[in-house]
């Protein structure tokens, strides 16, 4: 970590809509870097779709240059389908992450509303309204997406100085 801070990229993988925030952690307090969305074409087939997840999120890590990622895990599905094409998204983020050499934690929805929060069930309204107290933000304009990202990087954030903390 650098005098500028840890810089890190929570993802909220889908393939139709990818989150993504950038967080940066100075001196113990959390910023926004950036945050949105990658919206894919959803006429094109999935190859199309996956390659468009990839390119985007190659320019943003050129842009920001994360030193770590975190990624939301698959959750299972009543859809195999639906869980399919989720970890279609997901490698993709991943494979942009790891051709940068960027290490990735993954954590499971459930550990970052907890992370957040305080409880694993927190509707995806309270988890914003902690993402963007914590950010220091009064009203964000951010979509749903975008504020789940940020939650998930932060949650790295948090599990991440536990871990140094315990010496794990």
């Amino acid at each position: 970590m650098s005098d500028n801070g840890l810089i890190v990229l929570g993802l909220d993988p889908g393939t139709r809509v990818t989150g993504y925030g950038f967080v940066r952690e100075r001196s113990g307090q959390v910023e926004l870097v950036e945050t949105g969305t990658i919206r894919t074409p959803v006429k094109k087939d999935m190859a199309v779709r996956l390659g468009v997840i990839f390119d985007r999120l190659q320019e943003l890590i050129e842009k920001h240059a994360p030193a770590e990622a975190a990624i939301e895990n698959v959750f299972v599905s009543k859809n195999p389908s639906s869980a399919l094409k989720l970890g279609q998204a997901r490698g993709a983020c991943m494979a942009a992450c790891a051709t940068n050499g960027i290490p990735m934690g993954e954590y499971e929805p459930t550990k970052v509303k907890k992370n957040i929060v305080g409880v694993g069930n927190a509707p995806k309204s309270q988890v914003a309204f902690m993402v963007a107290h914590t950010l220091g933000e009064k009203k964000p304009d951010w979509p749903e997406d975008a504020s789940d990202a940020l939650a998930i990087a932060i949650c790295h954030l948090n599990e991440r100085r536990m871990r140094h903390l315990t010496g794990l």
